[in-house]
């Protein structure tokens, strides 16, 4: 699957402006993370209650990921990137009523609107990132934009911090920086119409298909398919998206409860958001400096797989003084598993890349689910209680997760190959 449209020397402008997109959509993510813990206070909530938080922003991505398809279709990335931003600012400005009548239903009303937006917005730039230059490569410049994207996520609290304590969270000041995010969205929508952003196609992507080269195996896996549902490579990747998204997520939306339960109600908790970001963007780093020169994108998979099992068994057996830091190694496992995954299951779909698109957008409503489920594991322990140990027992959560990511790295996204294979025999 190689770009048709964007010739090589037009990489640098949309890599650019796309990673200023990535950065806005890790600011709406790391703002949820903030809110999880501060909304906690302001409405009383229980541990479970308050990853609702998370849920909302990603209940909108198994909604909307289908629709975002027949957007992308009928006006193009870039377009369905301006009416993100408009549908994002309008989630941001919905915070002012939640915040001013005190309700978490509106609050998570809000949430969910921003979730649709940034549905709409991560169907446009992922495929948009991954097709604009070589396949091979597409892991390396998903890296760059995951560098921006958790620079955001490290941002977006101190920002918030700016106006709400931690330790005393009230909801009337919300009200001044969700206007000033809601603001500069709209603004961004508005560079984004006006940006030099070619429009491009994956292979096979035209309606003249047919015409392809008939020698071409990209052409050829796609061309006498006639639902989505025959690509077993890109739905086996849908549920690993599913499965990553929840455990990239888990380590920000619980670090500050987990550091609060580890080491009491110290002052600045919110510095710990940024300790995981820390892990993150040194994988990225990695990735951008290796792949495809020293390690192939399927086989980076694999190995980041196996540090995510390894940390993750540390992170909930090793006594706290050391498991508490293991949610760094943790994030520097996740880190490269987006950028690896997302080429290998949208690989060779042809005039299927957007719907496909789309089905992956979905997966990321596991970004929502797994952390509401460990909130409600740790709830489970000791009467509820917050202690260590029930947080370190919930974080078990991570280990099915990342053995179903090493089984798609080493198997799953081939599928499509071997089927071929025996085609042709």
């Amino acid at each position: 699957m190689q770009n048709q449209a964007a010739p090589k020397k037009t990489y640098l402008i949309p890599l650019l402006i796309i990673g200023g997109i990535f950065f806005v959509i890790g600011f709406g993510i790391g703002i949820s993370g903030f809110l999880t813990p501060a909304l906690r206070t302001a409405f009383d909530l229980g541990v479970g209650e308050s990853y609702l938080v998370t849920a909302a922003i990603f209940s909108a991505f198994v909604i909307f990921g289908r629709p975002s398809a027949w957007v992308i279709s009928r006006f193009g990335y870039r377009r369905s990137m301006v009416a993100a931003f408009a549908i994002m600012a309008a989630g941001m400005l919905l915070f002012v009523p939640s915040a001013t009548s005190v309700s978490f239903p509106l609050f998570l009303l809000a949430l969910f609107v921003g979730g649709i937006g940034n549905t709409l917005l991560q169907a446009a730039v992922n495929p948009y990132i991954t097709i604009v230059g070589p396949m091979e490569t597409a892991a390396v410049r998903m890296s760059l934009m995951g560098i921006m994207n958790k620079l955001a996520w490290w941002a977006a609290p101190l920002f918030l911090g700016l106006f709400i304590d931690l330790q005393e969270v009230r909801l009337g000041d919300v009200i001044l920086p969700f206007y000033l995010v809601g603001g500069i969205l709209l603004l961004l929508g508005i560079g984004v119409y006006f940006a030099p952003l070619p429009e491009v196609k994956a292979k096979g992507e035209e309606d003249g298909e047919s015409q392809a080269d008939p020698l071409d195996l990209a052409s050829d896996h796609a061309r006498n398919k006639r639902s989505i549902l025959q690509f077993p490579h890109l739905l086996l990747g849908a549920l690993a998206i599913f499965l990553y998204a929840g455990i990239e997520i888990l380590p920000m939306a619980s670090v500050i409860d987990f550091a609060r339960a580890s080491f009491g109600d110290e002052p600045n908790l919110e510095r710990y958001a940024g300790f995981v970001t820390v892990g993150l963007i040194a994988g990225y780093v990695f990735g951008v400096l290796t792949i495809p020169k020293i390690i192939s994108q399927k086989r980076a998979l694999v190995l980041f797989s196996l540090i995510g099992i390894a940390s993750s068994l540390m992170l909930v057996l090793l006594p706290l003084k050391y498991a508490f830091y293991c949610l760094l190694m943790v994030s520097f496992a996740n880190s490269l598993m987006w950028p690896a995954i997302w080429p290998l299951a949208i690989a060779d779909l042809g005039k299927f890349t957007k719907v496909g698109s789309s089905i992956l957008v979905m997966g990321i409503v596991g970004g929502g689910i797994i952390p509401l489920a460990f909130g409600y594991l740790v709830g489970l322990g000791e009467g509820g209680s917050e202690v260590v140990s029930n947080y370190q027992s919930a974080y078990w959560i991570l280990l099915p997760a990342y053995l179903f990511i090493l089984y798609f790295a080493l198997h799953g996204h081939g599928i499509r190959i071997r089927n071929d294979q025996e085609t042709r025999m």
